[in-house]
């Protein structure tokens, strides 16, 4: 095995991924310590530092964000290439980045209460957790139809899309996705506060996405009701505000025969979103539907590239 990465998918990468797997379902989220935790605080100190004045014009204020987020995300690229890259650790450390760069236990961890909770009939209970998994207001949502969502809409961000890039440019690339994602999660919004400063982290964060959002669609779409994901996909995915969030939700929504989107409330603002999906209400036990969809995408995609690895290796 080699230190540094190739760029084309082979069996030692595909060990890899699968052992990064494997680590993340048996270890879960780090409780105590979790980098991505740091950064986020990291972040907050730079974003006091340059935020500027309220008052500034918008070009400036999303010239701050820019900067912001290169200062953020450049310098620990650099570091995760340098580590990867290191004689005889370099393999082992790009392992780790990938595991603390990937979330599927956690996704299980976070939706799994929220169901038991509606299975107990304790209602405020569901809606208290889904509320550490949705950024919308949580007293007038629909528990189940927000927990399905980010289910679906998370397979992506916390899964796929580290794979993705983890099979594109090794530890280095699952890091730089994990970052951006990190940042669009905490500057992303369209709010007063962020619209033009937090404009270059979710621009960049829908750049880093374009391929995974319609890789994880097509995923969801062949583990589930094809045909008419596909359809979803096709005919309501563009009428949803964010480019990679509507194939996913659309998708996924299609492959599971159930309706999500709607309206929904976000810092006290009623957004209408479109209707994803087909006219049928998701019942509690579609939110352990969708986390098996995404575990069978996950399935599919380590069998992808132990096929693809193979003919490398032929």
């Amino acid at each position: 095995m080699q230190a540094v990465l190739p760029l084309n998918i082979n069996p030692d990468l595909a060990l890899l991924v699968l052992a990064a797997v494997l680590l993340d379902w048996w270890l879960g989220e780090p409780r105590k310590r979790h980098p991505l935790v740091y950064f986020g605080k990291l972040a907050e100190f730079v974003k006091r530092k340059f935020y500027g004045s309220t008052d500034e014009a918008p070009l400036v204020k999303r010239l701050r964000g820019c900067f912001a987020i290169m200062l953020l995300i450049l310098p620990l690229t650099v570091v995760a290439i340098l580590i990867s890259s290191l004689p005889y650790v370099g393999l082992g450390l790009s392992l780790l980045m990938l595991y603390f760069s990937l979330g599927h236990k956690s996704l299980h961890d976070h939706a799994r209460p929220i169901a038991k909770a509606l299975s107990n009939n304790n209602d405020v209970e569901a809606r208290r957790l889904v509320g550490y998994m949705v950024s919308r207001d949580t007293e007038s949502l629909d528990i189940i139809a927000a927990a399905t969502e980010s289910v679906l809409e998370n397979g992506n961000d916390a899964v796929f899309g580290a794979l993705f890039w983890f099979a594109i440019a090794g530890a280095p690339g699952a890091i730089l996705y994990r970052l951006a994602n990190t940042l669009d999660a905490m500057w992303g919004y369209r709010n007063d506060e962020y619209r033009y400063f937090g404009w270059a982290a979710a621009r960049f964060d829908d750049l880093l996405n374009y391929f995974p959002a319609r890789l994880t669609a097509l995923t969801y779409a062949l583990m589930g009701r094809t045909q008419q994901a596909l359809h979803c996909w096709r005919v309501q995915a563009p009428t949803w505000d964010s480019p990679n969030a509507g194939p996913v939700m659309a998708a996924g929504a299609g492959a599971l025969g159930i309706g999500l989107g709607g309206a929904a409330c976000y810092q006290g603002e009623r957004h209408k979103r479109p209707v994803l999906g087909v006219a049928v209400k998701p019942e509690a036990h579609d939110i352990e539907r969708a986390l098996t969809l995404v575990r069978h995408g996950v399935h599919l995609w380590l069998a992808c590239f132990f096929i693809l690895g193979g003919f490398a290796y032929a």
